[in-house]
This record gives C-alpha cells, sequence and structure tokens, in this order.
C-alpha cells in the first residue's frame, strides 16, 4: 500500500492531502477526501482496481490472508473513521451525503470483518486471487495487453502470484491447526484448479496466452525478450507452485477438511455469518427473519408455477414437472456452442425496440455475449463482467456451456435480462458513466443493490417483449423461486446446521434444476456465505419502493422517471435507496 497522507478536518489548513483546497463556506473539501478514499482502496486491492480500468495498480497483487496485510486494512478503516466523524454534514450536498454514508457504512462493516479470522480460509473454489489471476492470463478480460508495459506489468504480478501461493498455503495450515478449515466437498472442487494447470508443453499453458496475441507492433526482439521471460516464469515459478499446492490440497488440507457444510460450525461461525448477512443484504435483517422470509416467497412463487404447469396441460405434481422441463428435448436443442450464444443475441433484438419505454436513462458502455472460458467453466455460472468508461473494454455476459447437449434453454430470456439488459450492463455501466459521482462509487459494489436490481428487471420481461412462451415465463419464475430458496437455504446451511445433502433436497423439491446445477450452487453457498441473501432481499426493497411511489403519486408515477431515479445514483445501501425514493415520492 502507498503512503497516504492524513488530513486534519474541521480547521483550513491541510497537511497532507495534495489537491486539499478550502471552499468558500466550508470547512473541508470532501472531494479530496472521496478521492484518496478511492486510491487508498484501489492500493488495498489492485486486482479489483484493474477491473475498474484503474491500470496504475496492474503490476501489483495483494496478499490479502496475511498479518501485515489485516493491518493495512484496519490503518485504512481507523483513518476514514476518524476522517468522516470530523466532517460537517450540512457542508455537504445531497450526493456528498450518499457518499458520506457509504464510506461509514463500509468502514463499519469491513472493521466487523476484520475482528474475524476469515484469513484462515483464504481461498475456495468460486471466486478469489487464483482464478482471477487465471482469468487476467487468458488475455481477454481485465488485464491490458497491448504495450510492452502491459506485458512486463503481468509479468510482474506472475512474480508475485507465485509468492501468493506460498502465503495462502501457510495460512491454511494455520486454519488447519485452528480447525478453519474448507468442507471437504468444496476442497475436492478446489484441487484439480490447481492440479489441472501445468502443462507439459509451455505454449499449452494459459500463462502463456498472451504470448500467443502480442500485437505486429512489437519488435521482434521484444517478442523474443518477453517470450522467453514468460517461459522462465512459467515453468520455475508458476509450475512449480502449482504442483506444490496441488500436494499440498491432495496430501496435507483434504484429510483435514471437515464434514460439516456451514460456517456456523466453526467456533467464530456464527457471529462471522451475522456479519456476513449484515454485509451481503445492507439491513440488520436476522438469519432467523431470513429464513421465514424465503419458506414464504417460495410458497407463493410454488403457487405461481402451478398455474403455468396447468397452462400447457401437465398431469402430474409440481417436482413431476420440474423433471419433465428439466428432461423435455425441446428445451434441448442446440448441437454447438454457438448456438447457445446465437439464442441469446435473438433474445437481445427482440428486447432492443422495448427498452425506451421503461428507461429513459441508458448506457453508453458496449455489450457483449461470450462463452465462460474454459478453465473456469466447469464449476462457473453465467455472470456479467463490467466494461470501461473508455471504451477499451466493453460489457461482457459470460455464459458457461460445459456440455451444450444439456444445456437447458427454459430460463435464457429472464438470464439475459438479469445479467446483461437492463439488468447488470444497465446498472453497472450507467454508475460508470455517472460522472456528478467520485470515483470510489463509480465502481463500487453492494450486492443487496445491484443483485437486487438485476432480479428486479426480471419481472419486466413481458414489458420488453418477452415471455410469450410459458417455458420460458415457467423459466422466470423458476430463476425468481431459485433466489427465494437461496434465503431458505444459506440460512439454514450456516445458521441451522443444515447439512449439503439436506440444502440440495430442499432446492431439488423446489426448483426445475437438474441435481448437477443445484448441487455447483450450494457448494457456491458454502464457499461464500450471506452472498446468495442479497438478490431477493434487494429485489424485494426494490418492488415494495415502487409499489410506494405508484400508491402515492397515482397518475403522476412515471415508470421512466422511477427506474432512472433508482439507477442514477449507482449502488448503496439499501436504507438510503429507500430515502432516496422516499425524498422524490415527497417531492411530487
Amino acid at each position: 500500500m502507498t503512503t497516504q497522507k492524513l488530513l486534519i478536518l474541521g480547521t483550513a489548513v491541510c497537511l497532507f492531502f495534495n489537491s486539499c483546497k478550502k471552499e468558500e463556506g466550508k470547512t473541508t473539501d470532501f472531494t479530496a477526501i472521496t478521492k484518496n478514499y478511492f486510491d487508498d482502496k484501489n492500493a488495498l486491492d489492485p486486482l479489483s482496481a484493474t477491473q475498474n480500468g484503474q491500470n496504475q495498480y496492474n503490476d501489483q497483487l495483494q496478499f490479502e490472508m496475511t498479518d501485515g496485510y489485516r493491518k493495512s486494512q484496519l490503518a485504512f478503516f481507523d483513518k476514514y473513521q476518524k476522517t468522516i466523524a470530523s466532517i460537517n454534514q450540512k457542508d455537504l450536498s445531497e450526493e456528498e451525503l450518499n457518499s458520506y454514508e457509504i464510506i461509514k457504512w463500509e468502514v463499519t462493516v469491513g472493521k466487523e470483518l476484520l475482528n474475524q479470522p476469515t484469513n484462515l480460509i483464504p481461498i475456495h473454489q468460486f471466486w478469489g486471487t487464483h482464478l482471477t489471476m487465471g482469468q487476467y492470463a487468458g488475455g481477454s478480460s481485465g488485464q491490458p495487453f497491448k504495450t510492452e508495459k502491459d506485458y512486463t506489468n503481468f509479468l510482474k504480478r506472475m512474480d508475485l502470484y507465485s509468492v501468493w501461493i506460498d502465503s495462502a498455503m501457510v495460512y491454511m495450515r494455520k486454519g488447519i491447526t485452528k480447525g478453519a478449515v474448507l468442507p471437504k466437498a468444496l476442497t475436492e472442487k478446489l484441487l484439480p484448479q490447481f492440479a489441472n494447470k501445468p502443462t507439459a508443453n509451455v505454449a499449452d499453458n494459459l500463462f502463456y496466452s498472451a504470448i500467443k496475441i502480442m500485437p505486429a507492433t512489437f519488435s521482434d526482439a521484444t517478442k523474443k525478450e518477453l517470450t522467453a521471460k514468460y517461459t522462465a516464469t512459467i515453468n520455475d515459478k508458476l509450475v512449480p507452485q502449482y504442483k506444490k499446492m496441488a500436494e499440498f490440497i491432495k496430501k496435507e488440507y483434504l484429510p483435514a477438511s471437515r464434514m460439516t457444510s456451514g460456517i456456523g460450525s466453526l467456533p467464530f461461525g456464527k457471529a462471522l455469518y451475522a456479519v456476513y448477512v449484515k454485509q451481503w443484504t445492507t439491513t440488520s435483517m436476522t438469519p432467523e427473519e431470513i429464513h421465514e422470509l424465503g419458506l414464504s416467497e417460495v410458497a407463493r412463487l410454488n403457487s405461481e408455477m402451478e398455474k403455468v404447469k396447468m397452462q400447457v396441460g401437465f398431469k402430474g405434481s409440481l417436482l413431476e414437472f420440474f423433471d419433465y422441463v428439466r428432461n423435455k428435448p425441446e428445451l434441448k436443442p442446440f448441437k454447438k456452442p454457438e448456438e447457445v450464444i446465437a439464442n441469446f443475441e435473438r433474445i437481445y433484438s427482440v428486447i432492443k425496440p422495448n427498452v425506451d419505454r421503461l428507461f429513459s436513462l441508458q448506457p453508453k458502455t458496449k455489450f457483449e455475449i461470450r462463452r465462460t472460458e474454459a478453465f473456469r467453466e466447469q464449476t462457473a455460472s453465467a455472470e456479467y463482467s463490467p466494461g470501461t468508461t473508455d471504451g477499451t473494454r466493453p460489457g461482457i455476459f459470460y455464459v458457461p456451456i460445459p456440455d451444450v447437449k444439456e444445456y437447458n434453454m427454459y430460463g435464457d430470456e429472464d438470464l439475459f435480462l438479469h445479467e446483461a439488459i437492463p439488468g447488470h450492463h444497465f446498472q453497472i455501466s450507467l454508475q460508470q458513466e455517472n460522472a456528478s459521482l467520485p470515483d470510489f462509487r463509480k465502481y463500487n459494489w453492494f450486492g443487496a443493490y445491484g443483485e437486487g436490481w438485476a432480479l428486479y428487471t426480471e419481472s419486466l420481461g413481458k414489458e420488453l417483449g418477452l415471455y410469450k412462451d410459458p417455458y420460458q415465463y415457467f423459466g422466470m419464475l423458476g430463476n425468481e423461486i431459485h433466489r427465494a430458496v437461496r434465503l431458505v437455504v444459506d440460512t439454514g446451511l450456516h445458521s441451522k446446521g443444515w447439512t449439503r445433502e439436506q440444502a440440495i433436497a430442499y432446492s431439488l423439491a423446489n426448483e426445475a434444476e437438474s441435481e448437477a446445477s443445484i448441487t455447483t450452487e450450494i457448494e457456491r453457498y458454502m464457499a461464500i456465505p450471506g452472498q446468495a441473501l442479497s438478490y431477493k432481499i434487494g429485489q424485494l426493497k426494490i418492488m415494495e419502493l415502487r409499489k410506494r411511489a405508484q400508491d402515492k403519486m397515482g397518475t403522476q408515477f412515471d415508470i421512466k422517471k422511477f427506474h432512472e431515479k433508482v439507477l442514477a445514483s449507482g449502488v448503496m445501501p439499501l436504507a438510503l435507496l429507500e430515502k432516496k425514493i422516499d425524498a422524490w415520492i415527497a417531492e411530487k
């Protein structure tokens, strides 16, 4: 982390911030504070900085599990907790007040998380540094490979990554001694992510990918030098480290992995889960409240799914209908992965003419649909990767197609709305394009707002020209009940002591997904407790606010204006969003 300088608030004297200037009538320069807050966040998380287009950090890597790193985090939280405590809120504009509240929320929850020994379980199979580095190495993701400096940046990052693997093993061993380890089922998924990386031929290695796409403008000497350096780093550093980690996981970590499924079984598990619930929902809801809400939503959506079952004339039970939908040949029509991508392109063409009816505020960032990279496709879910506002990288909707013959399309219309347009692509792109927001908010994320928005947009399908096929509408209900089921199984696993098998069984009884797909999902919730709660909690809040606005504003209610108000300021804790919408209603 680079050394940052302190701002003495409440006076006209700025001792450290280079850009600090006193504005007339103000005692602090809040713009300088938000700028330095963003810089400090990027220095602590350079991989995310790269994803956000902050390329000055492209040769750096965080060692997020180490005691030294956690001390830097604590210093960061303490610094900004003291900074904002000294600010006179009356000096701030409406949007600055939002920034103030967001910083306050982030540092408070950040310190609560630091009180828990999360670094004893530094990696899992679903996301993290080892997967991000692999994605960047592929050459088509966040890490740029256009200049010689870009190539040397990633070379330095690979060197650091080889050391990072050692650090991960150190803290995994500490976790073993304290019984803080991954469930055995997750360790089994983690093992191939390291064991499968070494290759007999360096040219076949994932980390060699960038060498194959070197710009033609590079001189022959530069190409030769970079090729030699990448080859040496891969063969002499990365491959040995991958083998070392795979051996460690197989012989030490797997035998020590736990048979329990939720973190509630860990000595500090219940306290940690409470913080995760707060972090991901941005509410004060308890696991028990969320569990009961999930059961209620599952019951409601099961009733809606019964109506579709009757509409298509299926005579069996809803559980039998799930099996019918899972295995219906007409819903598995694809023979080539390209046909799956083409179907999403078709969906895009259907909604394009209708988007203007609901959205006056739309992003300029370009958009693409791509198949998920092979190295992570087996364990990946469909996802959106943000673009950059300078146009160098589009927003990308990634679709995993591990087995095209088993790919079921019944939920594709709904999936496109959520991950792409008007879901994540609209929300994230508009946030990044908003010049009135400080940078730390342009690239910020709150799952309850961001995933809540994406789930809310699934309900707009009919207005956008979709869901004409009852199976596609059933897909929407299926995806919504999937998020309701998450409320039940996530809290079940981590708060009520459910086993992996119990969670899988509950999901199979209430969803039209395959057992393989559901198993992957349950293992995801086991890996990242609380994240799965964000979708439904956020969606229900946005729907509640829309209904409130419609009821109170009557004929003055404008759906385009409502969407603009929700989207314009970017992600924020749900209480702040509610305050913003209530203020808009009061104005009318």
